[in-house]
């Protein structure tokens, strides 16, 4: 375990070398999320941004049945006014403000805020038993986590379409033949190899990979030529560190790099 006490016996976390692997667990609930585990959550962001043993993250829910059910609906009710529910402190808010890369491992429906909490992820893995929906348009509402312009981001506008008009679900063969997800594995598969992925970019020179991610989301926020300059200035910040002295020598002298983070 490691120097992260969660404020919610609902959110766990544990460290494997540079991997933390963070499970929402409430699977009685199919791991919907209260405020309590939202707040846990914030907590664990921005512990791990500055956690220099934590080079990437994995997320994943607990049990068989789900990933994140979304948020609690039963707790909606507890904000005294709508004007107080937008104001609210959101999980996906604290999860998108995360520097350290993060692989969401799917393990079963992914609903509402839980579908926008992979969305927030970097890279996204499924069970091949899980289950996506946008299913507030059944209730009244929208989605709020960035759930339209995240999904269009990732399956293009007339799918977003189709999932957020409808609230209808998708099974994971379509969400990797759509581009939702990148790979679907047998569940029992799936936590190695999400481990398996992280693991590989903690092993990276940890600069290079927070860099990378800021400009992937830089990638999708600025046009073309703005971006491009953007990813030149980041090349030239990441070229300057002792990390990429490293990786040249390593690679000079046919020997693996060993990457300290400066």
């Amino acid at each position: 375990m490691i120097a992260f006490a969660s404020s919610s016996e609902n959110i766990t976390v544990s460290l494997d070398g540079a991997v933390a692997l963070v499970t929402i667990s409430r699977p009685e609930k199919l791991n919907s999320v209260t405020p309590e585990m939202s707040s846990a959550l914030e907590a664990f962001a921005a512990w791990a941004n500055d956690a220099d043993e934590v080079r990437a993250i994995v997320l994943t829910g607990a049990g068989e049945r789900a990933f994140c059910a979304g948020s609690d609906i039963r707790t909606l009710d507890s904000y005294e006014t709508p004007w107080d529910f937008r104001n609210r402190r959101d999980y996906c808010d604290a999860l998108r403000e995360l520097r350290k890369p993060i692989i969401a491992a799917i393990n079963g429906y992914a609903l509402g805020g839980g579908l926008e909490t992979a969305l927030t992820c970097d890279i996204r893995i499924a069970s091949a038993t899980a289950t996506f929906a946008a299913p507030e348009i059944k209730l009244g509402w929208i989605g709020g986590g960035g759930m339209t312009a995240l999904l269009a981001n990732s399956i293009g506008a007339s799918n977003t379409a189709l999932m957020t008009m409808t609230g209808d679900s998708i099974d994971a063969a379509r969400a990797l033949a759509w581009g939702l997800v990148s790979e679907v594995l047998e569940p029992a598969e799936l936590l190695p190899r999400a481990l398996e992925l992280a693991a590989t970019i903690a092993s990276r020179p940890p600069i290079a990979a927070e860099t990378a991610k800021a400009n992937l989301t830089a990638a999708y926020n600025l046009p073309l030529a703005q971006a491009v300059a953007y990813e030149r200035e980041l090349q030239g910040i990441t070229f300057a560190t002792a990390d990429a002295d490293e990786g040249r020598a390593a690679f000079a002298e046919k020997r693996p790099g060993v990457f300290h983070r400066r």
